[in-house]
């Protein structure tokens, strides 16, 4: 027996780094994964190793700037579980490093589609599910540049701050609910994004993103009573 039997846990960026392993640290705790992301081949390798695990796992393989899909997933989640246990806000991009008045538009305004407004679209769609579990948690994917802002990475900041405000708000307005809402901040990993961003830096002396997933798990359980907050994996403490 699991942890988290007869949960079922939506995973966004499922198909690499965090998002994997955490999909998979959700099925071996006995959820039920609803595995999102656009790699086909990276899903069905998941759900290899999920099957393998002796878990379960529905892909569900889909671009988050597909806005009208995300409106419809709430309804399809209704149609077949009536409920959602958890929901994990992964997926995002970088956007490439670069002074604020070098980006393009068309970067910037992807930046902001993948980040803010599908995690938004998301929220709407999932919140009446979330609530209908007897305890929905809800964890968004942030970092520590939200606060910094440091030189060139302007567009992806901005983008984290304004993921913050959106989740401490629904955090606020779920307060009297069994809906706990909150922020992850992993730190420096070994992604794919994070090589992106520091094309210099040995790999190696990062963690796994296979070890990040435990913490996730844990802050996504029925135990995880705050509300409202941003745990960072870094410090390995709520900020």
């Amino acid at each position: 027996m699991g942890s988290l039997d007869n949960r079922i846990a939506l995973v966004t960026g499922a198909s690499r780094g965090i998002g994997y392993h955490t999909a998979l640290a959700l099925a071996l705790e006995g959820a039920h994964v609803l595995a999102m992301a656009r790699t086909v081949g990276g899903l069905e390798e998941l759900d290899d190793a999920i099957q393998q695990a002796g878990g379960s796992a529905t892909l569900i393989p889909l671009d988050l700037t597909d806005y009208t899909a995300l409106d419809r997933l709430g309804a399809s989640i209704d149609e077949r579980w009536g409920k959602l246990d958890i929901f994990v806000g992964n997926a995002g991009i970088l956007g490439g490093l670069s002074p604020i008045g070098h980006f393009t538009p068309k970067v910037f305004d992807q930046v902001m589609a993948i980040n803010v407004t599908a995690n938004w679209r998301l929220m709407r769609s999932l919140d009446p599910l979330l609530r209908a579990s007897d305890a929905g948690r809800a964890l968004l994917m942030t970092s520590g540049v939200a606060h910094t802002c440091k030189p060139f990475w302007g567009a992806y900041s901005a983008s984290k701050a304004a993921l913050e405000a959106l989740a401490k708000t629904w955090a606020a307005e779920s307060e009297k609910t069994t809906l706990r809402v909150n922020l992850f901040s992993p730190g420096p990993v070994r992604t794919a994004m994070r090589a992106q961003a520091m094309p210099g830096e040995d790999p190696e002396t990062l963690p796994d993103p296979s070890e990040l997933a435990l913490a996730i798990v844990k802050l996504c359980s029925p135990e995880t009573t705050r509300n409202g907050g941003l745990y960072s994996y870094k410090t390995g403490g709520w900020a």
